[in-house]
C-alpha cells in the first residue's frame, strides 16, 4: 500500500479519522476533507508531525459536485494520483417523521446518498486510471429500519443499494468496490462524545483495521458488502 493515495470525505473526526490513522501506518498518503476548513487543516497539522508530507487536509462539502471535482483535482494534482475513495461523511437526524423538518430530511438526504455520488462521480476518472478502490461507509441502519429513523433509514438503504450497483458497474474497469456496514461505533455522532461507557462498541480504529485487510486482500476476491457489528453488545452497561 505504501505509496497509494486515499482520499477521505469526513475524514477529521470518527470512523474517517480512524481509516486515516491506519492507512497513513502503511505509508498510504491520504487526503481527508471537512466543510470546516479549520477543521481540516488542524488535523492535517496535527497528523503531519507523525506523517511528514503524507497528509492534505482540504475544504469539501459533499453536497456540492464541483467542490467534490475540486477536491479531487486537488488530491490528483498534490500527490499525482488517487487510489483509493472512502465516502464516508454523514449526518443523522432523528425524528418521527411527523416531526422531521423539511431541511433535515434534505439535509441527510444530500450527505448521506447524494454526496456519495457526487464524491464517486468526481473519482471515477482517476479510479479508472489507477484501477482503484471504492469504499463506501453505510451503516446496519441499511438493511434494519427502526422508529425516528425515516431519513437516515433511507439514506443509508438507497447508499447500499447505490453502492452495489455501482459495484457491478465499475468492476469493469478493475475498480474494486465495497461497502461497510457498522452498528455501534464510539464516535461523536449524534452528540455523542466518546467514554468508556462506549469501550463495548466498535472502535474507529476497529474500521480503519477493517480497510486495511480489504486492501490487501487477493485482487480477484471482492467482499461487496461488508456488516460488522459489536462483539458483545450486552455488555453495554458494564
Amino acid at each position: 500500500m505504501k505509496g497509494k493515495v486515499a482520499l477521505i470525505t469526513g475524514g477529521t473526526k470518527g470512523i474517517g479519522l480512524g481509516i486515516a490513522h491506519a492507512l497513513l501506518a502503511k505509508g498510504v498518503k491520504v487526503v481527508i476533507t471537512s466543510r470546516s476548513e479549520d477543521s481540516a487543516k488542524e488535523i492535517e497539522k496535527e497528523l503531519s508531525a507523525k506523517y511528514p508530507k503524507q497528509i492534505l487536509g482540504l475544504a469539501c462539502d459533499v453536497r456540492n459536485f464541483d467542490s467534490q471535482q475540486d477536491c479531487v483535482d486537488k488530491t490528483t494534482a498534490h500527490f499525482g494520483a488517487l487510489d483509493i475513495l472512502i465516502a464516508n461523511a454523514g449526518v443523522g437526524f432523528f425524528a418521527s417523521v411527523d416531526e422531521m423538518t423539511v431541511e433535515q430530511w434534505n439535509d441527510t438526504i444530500d450527505t448521506n446518498l447524494t454526496g456519495v455520488f457526487y464524491s464517486v462521480k468526481a473519482a471515477i476518472p482517476a479510479l479508472k486510471e489507477s484501477k482503484g478502490y471504492l469504499f463506501t461507509i453505510a451503516s446496519l441502519a441499511g438493511t434494519n429500519f427502526f422508529a425516528k429513523g425515516s431519513a437516515y433509514n433511507a439514506s443509508k438503504f438507497g447508499l447500499v443499494g447505490f453502492t452495489q450497483a455501482a459495484m457491478l458497474d465499475l468492476r469493469e474497469y478493475e475498480i474494486k468496490t465495497t461497502t461497510i456496514m457498522p452498528g455501534s461505533v464510539a464516535t461523536h455522532f449524534n452528540g455523542n462524545t466518546p467514554s468508556e461507557k462506549d469501550a463495548w462498541k466498535i472502535q474507529p480504529e476497529d474500521i480503519g483495521q477493517m480497510v486495511v485487510d480489504l486492501l490487501a486482500m487477493h485482487p480477484r476476491t471482492l467482499p461487496s458488502k461488508v456488516e460488522v457489528r459489536p462483539s458483545f453488545p450486552h455488555m453495554k452497561g458494564k
